[in-house]
């Protein structure tokens, strides 16, 4: 029950009930949970307390509304844990074939609007901006049928011209890197934050809007320190965990 002498949030508390609930099967899938009124009636709270609970939960995933219906249990779906985490896992470069990647789009940026954020994340190592533009291929991770991460890769066609047409062509890593020893991968560097699905997003990974996504940034280096690749990655939150290993 709710102990109103709690340091606990009252919505904290209520949302944990409602959690519970789902997880011992009282509350099963596809079930109408009770309305904000009976809830607040069956636990003396007030409305604000029960929508922010609620809402809380919607946007993590366990609950689900319906216009004019109510709000019903979300059906339990498996965990998908992306193992070894390195930085390289959604890189192109550093696939064995990158065209098998579920490739949404390829586009060339030559535009000084969008060259400019890349420009100075790649001009940090070579020490010039570049002069071609550069090559954005979005592409998804799925598993199961299902769609847990997208992610916008960007190359700089000043070390790649080709790449464009060889994701098309599904040629083999070993080929694209052919002649370019010196700009194999071998570094990465990932920054990780909790951001919130747009409709865009929603649509993609097929959740709400404003739900929790795990947001990684990551910047692929050659043994020289030269940026080969920028990766921008949004996974479902609710549905992967990454796991990081490290060896001595």
């Amino acid at each position: 029950m709710i102990n109103k002498f709690s340091s606990m949030p009252l919505y904290v508390q209520l949302r944990d009930i409602i959690v519970e609930k789902i997880e011992n099967g009282e509350y099963v899938e596809n079930l109408k949970i009770p309305s904000e009124q009976e809830l607040c009636d069956f636990y003396s709270i007030s409305r604000p307390t029960v929508r922010q609970a609620i809402s809380d939960l919607t946007n993590s995933g366990f609950l689900y509304k319906e216009k004019g219906k109510g709000t019903f249990v979300s059906k339990s779906k498996s965990r998908t844990e992306i193992k070894n985490f390195s930085g390289f896992s959604d890189s192109i470069l550093d696939s064995e074939i990158p065209g098998d990647r579920k490739i949404l789009s390829i586009n060339i940026l030559t535009s000084e609007g969008e060259r400019r954020k890349l420009d100075s994340i790649f001009s940090s190592s070579a020490g010039h901006p570049s002069t071609t533009g550069f090559c954005e291929i979005k592409h998804v991770t799925v598993i199961k049928s299902e769609t847990l991460a997208e992610h916008v890769s960007y190359i700089p066609l000043d070390l790649f011209p080709d790449i464009q047409e060889d994701i098309i062509k599904k040629s083999p890593s070993y080929d694209i890197m052919k002649g370019k020893y010196p700009l194999i991968p071998v570094r990465a560097k990932s920054a990780l934050e909790i951001n919130f699905s747009d409709q865009s997003d929603a649509e993609l990974l097929q959740i709400q809007s404003g739900q929790p996504l795990l947001w990684v940034e990551t910047l692929l280096s050659s043994k020289n320190g030269q940026v080969v690749e920028y990766i921008c990655s949004k996974y479902r939150a609710d549905k992967c965990k990454l796991v990081y290993e490290k060896s001595k």
